[in-house]
């Protein structure tokens, strides 16, 4: 008798139910079609958008906790859990603990990674992003919007700055919203070039409340007033990296490898 196996696919969730279609929904389609012998479960960890959602969309999304109640009580054997999460920071942390915390006995469970795991995660992740902006001028900057944490993973964003310039983009920048490399820092290396007009774009898997509001918002705090308070023309590009076939690719390759484990 084949064993009964399932994908539990974890995001941390938005509220923006558009861009909520655009990426978790499509790395969920991805999926569903990648691995047609699993049964596909999903679940979110934010317990303040998980209310959010059933109060004002009456929308019901499991919780991680919900989420293995229900596999358990399915009788799955194999579980593969993958994060839709960028970096081995602290939501990942948690989510591996409170998974391993709801497995009962019998069950065998194997973690995928996230996004930006390994070198050629971060050079196949930047390229996939980049090749929207192929010829960017040399008086026009990209600056990317990631999230950043207090988290020692922090460090994968100043990493990726790095190899930004390696790659031969002196043009684009990495930086976050709550960590380092910050606002002000990204703006002081923009200064450093010819650059007139900046673009801002998400580095995050859904163009949610940070990339409309702390990125392209109108308030005065925002990174588009600020850069436009800096002397700079400013465009903002609402898209997920979940949005991206190359990004969902990525993921797929961690479910193919956590699954031949």
């Amino acid at each position: 008798m084949k064993r009964k196996k399932a994908i539990l696919l974890v995001s941390f969730g938005t509220s923006y139910l558009e861009s909520k279609k655009k990426t978790i929904d499509r790395i969920a389609a991805d999926v569903r079609d990648a691995f047609p012998e699993y049964t596909l479960y999903q679940a979110w960890t934010s317990k303040m958008i998980l209310s959010l959602l059933q109060t004002r969309d009456n929308l019901h999304i499991p919780s991680l906790e919900e989420a293995m109640a229900e596999i358990t009580s399915h009788g799955i054997e194999e579980l593969i859990v993958q994060p839709t999460h960028l970096i081995n920071g602290l939501e990942n942390e948690v989510m591996i603990r409170t998974i391993l915390k709801h497995t009962s006995p019998g069950l065998q469970v194997t973690f995928g990674d996230p996004l930006l795991t390994t070198t050629e995660d971060h050079r196949t992740a930047l390229a996939c992003l980049l090749s929207e902006y192929p010829a960017l001028p040399a008086d026009e900057a990209l600056v990317l919007m990631g999230h950043g944490t207090s988290h020692h993973a922090n460090a994968v964003y100043a990493a990726l700055d790095y190899m930004l310039k390696e790659m031969g983009y002196p043009n684009i920048f990495m930086g976050t919203v709550e960590a380092y490399p910050d606002l002000q820092t990204l703006i002081a290396q923009v200064k450093k070039t010819p650059a007139k007009r900046v673009h801002l774009c998400p580095f995050m898997l859904v163009a949610g409340d940070h990339a409309n509001n702390d990125m392209a918002g109108d308030q005065k705090s925002s990174w588009k007033s600020l850069f436009e308070a800096s002397g700079y023309e400013v465009i903002c590009h609402l898209k997920g990296l979940g949005e991206y076939a190359g990004i969902r690719n990525i993921y797929l390759e961690h479910l193919n490898r956590a699954a031949a484990n």
